[in-house]
């Protein structure tokens, strides 16, 4: 049912929790980005940034999500990482530089993937704040976003690389592909109409 938006309702919200195979699942998604977008001024541009390398299975999330919101139609200025061009732990400083240059208080969105309970495989993650890339790999990379999309991709917690690195693709493709459909849609709709936002949960 839609309603109006009370701003700031979801600034100290729970992370949503959701497996991509949930038949509504892009739908919770959507809604509960929705409500981000729409609690964010206007002038703040909205960036979305897609951590992770083509090098990996597991760790191609990211990149898979970025190409396909290209495809989708989504405004290149305002994306960063693709399998063309990804954002991963060699560049992730010199990007962020980039885009402090470009953009003025960006509100940016980091899509990750990340290790997780057996049971949590398969989940996606919407939240607040940033996400620590690197961190199941023991990397020291800096937080970066305002809000996360984070896939759970595979079991963490022993040999990241190898897990990482043995990620079937299929799981990875269907995650990203709910992520980027869920990304545009409530792109479109809160730059449309961001006084009023259909909530459902």
């Amino acid at each position: 049912m839609p309603f109006s938006l009370k701003l700031g309702m979801y600034r100290n919200d729970q992370p949503l929790k959701v497996p991509y195979s949930e038949s509504d699942a892009p739908e919770l998604i959507s809604r509960r980005l929705m409500a981000y977008f729409a609690d964010t001024p206007a002038s703040r541009e909205i960036v979305i940034l897609c951590i992770g390398t083509d090098r990996s299975t597991g760790d191609a999330l990211g990149p898979i999500v970025g190409s396909r919101l290209l495809q989708l139609g989504f405004n290149e200025r305002q994306l960063y990482g693709t399998l063309n061009q990804p954002v991963h732990a060699m560049n992730l400083v010199e990007v962020m530089q980039q885009i402090d240059r470009q953009f003025h208080h960006p509100f940016i969105v980091a899509v990750d993937a990340c290790l997780g309970q057996s049971s949590s495989v398969g989940h996606i993650q919407v939240g607040t704040g940033p996400v620590k890339p690197g961190a199941g790999v023991n990397k020291d990379l800096p937080p970066v976003g305002d809000i996360h999309l984070t896939g759970i991709v595979n079991v963490g917690g022993f040999m990241e690389y190898f897990v990482l690195q043995n990620t079937r693709l299929s799981i990875v493709f269907n995650m990203a592909e709910v992520i980027a459909s869920s990304l545009y849609q409530a792109y479109q709709l809160a730059r449309s109409a961001p006084a009023t936002i259909a909530k459902l949960d």
